[in-house]
């Protein structure tokens, strides 16, 4: 039986379209407004992540004496484009798992400086601060406009508490970047200009470093009585604009301190991605090695990179041997120190 036909009904349904093409007719210039700001950003953040990275220029010591006159210290150049200077805590005595630490191994702050083709200069660090001192060393950083990237620990059950902050500076001049870290630096007990000891004699390191060598398949290098393994990513590693140097931000670096009879203390830092993490944690714990701190470095690195600071204490030989899995989990390459 066919329904009967209503005139409201029709009426009905006649005001309701009416009213649907008007609503559309409304909306349509906002939503034609949103879609095309939605494109011009998208189109925007394109063009960003198109736009050609800034690239690192070389540069020699003499470039850098003022800021070397600032930090009070003579640095030193890293592959001729990065202007490193190195302040070891020498004024803390810090114990870990029984072992005294050496500021070679896991003590020492580092700043690097370089200058980029826009004119522009960077500086990253890694400052050694005590938990008393990390408060007063934020927020003079924060009034130099200096920033915080990463606040971590490198060491189990140590004494006194000992943090590692990271910092990150850019600007138009480097000798305002060095006068703000020295602020900040001065509100530690980081040994000040004129108070700092003298460079130590070079010292023989009791390992077999050859043998550590051939396990890990890097040439290492001494630093004040440790013995250091040093890798660098193979990908080009991009801070926002920045092109980082090889080995600034981007480096594995195992660190071996002598206990005597074969021995040593390891303190390292493996630099990962996000795939490498867990075949790499894996590996470290298969080594005998305990896990310290999983974490970021950086606020803007491309491709995004992860830490995992570890800690050993055994025969260096088999512990170089099992490490050697851990390194081979990620995509380094390896890094002759100079």
């Amino acid at each position: 039986m066919m329904a009967e036909h209503r005139p409201e009904e029709s009426h009905a349904g006649t005001g309701t379209s009416r009213r649907r093409i008007v609503a559309a007719t409304t909306l349509a210039p906002l939503l034609a407004g949103a879609t095309a700001a939605a494109c011009a950003k998208a189109t925007e953040t394109a063009k960003g992540r198109l736009r050609e990275p800034i690239r690192p220029v070389r540069t020699v010591l003499s470039d850098w004496k003022g800021v070397a006159g600032t930090l009070g210290r003579a640095g030193d150049m890293k592959r001729n484009l990065m202007y490193h200077t190195g302040f070891p805590r020498r004024d803390l005595t810090v114990v870990s798992r029984g072992v005294r630490v050496e500021p070679a191994l896991a003590l020492a702050s580092h700043m690097a400086f370089v200058r980029y083709s826009d004119g522009g200069t960077m500086v990253m660090g890694d400052m050694v601060v005590t938990e008393g001192e990390v408060q007063g060393f934020a927020d003079v950083l924060h009034r130099q406009g200096i920033e915080q990237t990463a606040l971590h620990k490198h060491l189990l059950s140590q004494s006194p508490d000992v943090w590692w902050v990271h910092v990150h500076g850019h600007g138009r001049d480097p000798v305002a970047l060095a006068r703000g870290l020295r602020a900040a630096l001065d509100r530690t007990g980081t040994p000040p200009p004129g108070h700092a000891p003298p460079p130590a004699r070079p010292r023989p390191v009791d390992l077999d470093t050859a043998g550590i060598d051939a396990a890990l398949g890097v040439k290492g290098s001494v630093d004040d009585g440790v013995y250091k393994s040093l890798f660098v990513r193979r990908e080009t590693v991009v801070d926002g604009d920045l092109v980082l140097p090889p080995g600034l931000g981007s480096t594995t670096a195992i660190n071996w301190q002598p206990l005597g009879g074969g021995r040593a203390a390891v303190s390292g830092d493996c630099c990962l991605i996000a795939g490498e993490v867990q075949d790499a944690l894996v590996a470290l714990r298969r080594a005998g090695a305990e896990l310290v701190e999983l974490h970021h470095h950086g606020l803007r690195d491309e491709p995004r990179l992860f830490f995992v600071h570890f800690w050993a204490v055994g025969d260096a030989l088999k512990l170089a041997r099992g490490l050697r899995a851990a390194v081979a989990a990620t995509n380094v390459r390896p890094l002759t120190e100079g």
